[in-house]
């Protein structure tokens, strides 16, 4: 335990420094495939640290690699850093300067908090068996994602375990969560364009009414999981948008909905996709219509192995306390995490993040989100036992 004291001391003592980036990151928000000041200021402190960098993986990813003085594993460790399309609507001092744009989820902490990691390992190398490589990862808020990219440009190639970390307002201060299996599920979108025939609102004989059809659409697509799929597995089917129609007396010529399907199982998720198709093939039919169907495979679902779970769990609980520890439910939120994990073992594990204060018990996309900024170290507490179990206190 010694060497990991001596990091985790290390860390705490950066505690100001990952709260000015964390604010500085939170101010300058960017979009999911937008990031370019980003990804810069990411590679400009990992180049401080005297830490060998990577740019423009996968497109706007960074890597960061932390050669050990000493041969061993590759351990990698992931962070996002793309934001969300909502006004920031808090009165901070750190609030976002960009209109219609800010850090609804926690990424700009997730960043900081590696960033203060990669400066702690860089720092004390010489303690490491072994190489981390630090991910920085663009564009995880929208499918199909940055990880995918990252991935399919080698970033894991050369490495042995992957293991990813995600604050958790719903989770108090000082609890830290993760469950194997099935945790996250896969997310998939649809665009459904009805394809009528528009007329006078006082003569609907002579016109194929887009409205009514989308409508019915929307009553069957909801009886899918109540009525088509075993109700001891978890899905859903929800409808975000509809738009049709621009006159009170006109009969629309084509009506518009998109929505999004999760499952924590992929056989679900595929028969939900063909209820889908077979539901417009018969409202086709009945309804005397048309229809344009778009689908995007998103996400997979996210997959924690049992050996690597268990093991972060029993180091939370000896870095913590027994009590720190809980067993999440799984959820029908979506991570590209999943990608990570069906390539190479780890485990993806959320980080309590809120206090006594209202001001951090918001759900993560709500306008107001913000959290205790203390759950970053322990973020960083918990990344760095994992390096000190593969890397460092490999005498066991």
């Amino acid at each position: 335990m010694t060497y990991l004291n001596d990091l985790v001391d290390d860390l705490h003592n950066q505690f100001g420094e990952i709260v000015q980036n964390r604010r500085y990151l939170h101010q300058h928000p960017e979009l999911s495939f937008e990031e370019k000041e980003t990804p810069q200021f990411i590679a400009t402190h990992l180049r401080e640290y005297d830490i060998e960098v990577q740019e423009n993986i996968g497109g706007r990813g960074v890597v960061g690699i932390i050669h050990g003085e000493h041969p061993g594993k590759t351990i990698a460790l992931r962070a996002d850093f793309d934001a969300l399309p909502i006004h920031d609507q808090k009165d901070v001092p750190y609030k976002s300067t960009v209109s219609g744009i800010m850090h609804a989820c926690g990424h700009d902490g997730h960043t900081a908090s590696l960033l203060a990691v990669s400066k702690v390992l860089q720092k004390h190398k010489e303690y490491l068996h072994g190489t981390v490589k630090v991910i920085f990862q663009h564009a995880e808020e929208k499918p199909p994602g940055g990880a995918k990219f990252m991935i399919e440009d080698g970033v894991l190639n050369d490495v042995d375990y992957v293991f990813g970390a995600h604050l958790a307002t719903e989770f108090p201060i000082g609890k830290l969560a993760t469950r194997a299996g099935a945790s996250m599920a896969s997310v998939d979108a649809f665009k459904v364009t009805i394809l009528g025939k528009g007329g006078h609102g006082a003569r609907p004989h002579e016109t194929k009414d887009s409205i009514v059809a989308i409508t019915q659409l929307v009553q069957q697509l909801q009886q899918i999981v109540s009525r088509r799929i075993n109700p001891t597995e978890a899905a859903v089917v929800t409808v975000g948008s509809i738009h049709a129609g621009n006159a009170f007396n006109v009969i629309a010529d084509t009506a518009e909905l998109e929505g999004t399907v999760r499952a924590l199982n992929k056989d679900v998720r595929v028969q939900i996709e063909e209820e889908i198709r077979a539901i417009l093939e018969g409202l086709k039919i009945a309804n005397h219509v048309d229809y344009d169907l778009e689908y995007l495979h998103g996400y997979p679902v996210l997959i924690n192995p049992e050996k690597e779970t268990r093991l972060v769990e029993n180091l939370i609980k000896k870095q913590f306390g027994q009590d720190s520890f809980i067993h999440k439910q799984a959820v029908l939120g979506a991570e590209d995490f999943a990608y990570y994990l069906q390539k190479r073992p780890g485990a993806y594990f959320h980080v309590g993040a809120h206090n006594d204060d209202p001001a951090t018990q918001f759900p993560h996309h709500h306008p107001n989100f913000d959290f205790d900024e203390k759950a970053l170290l322990n973020i960083g507490v918990t990344f760095l036992s994992i390096i000190n179990h593969y890397l460092i206190d490999i005498e066991k």
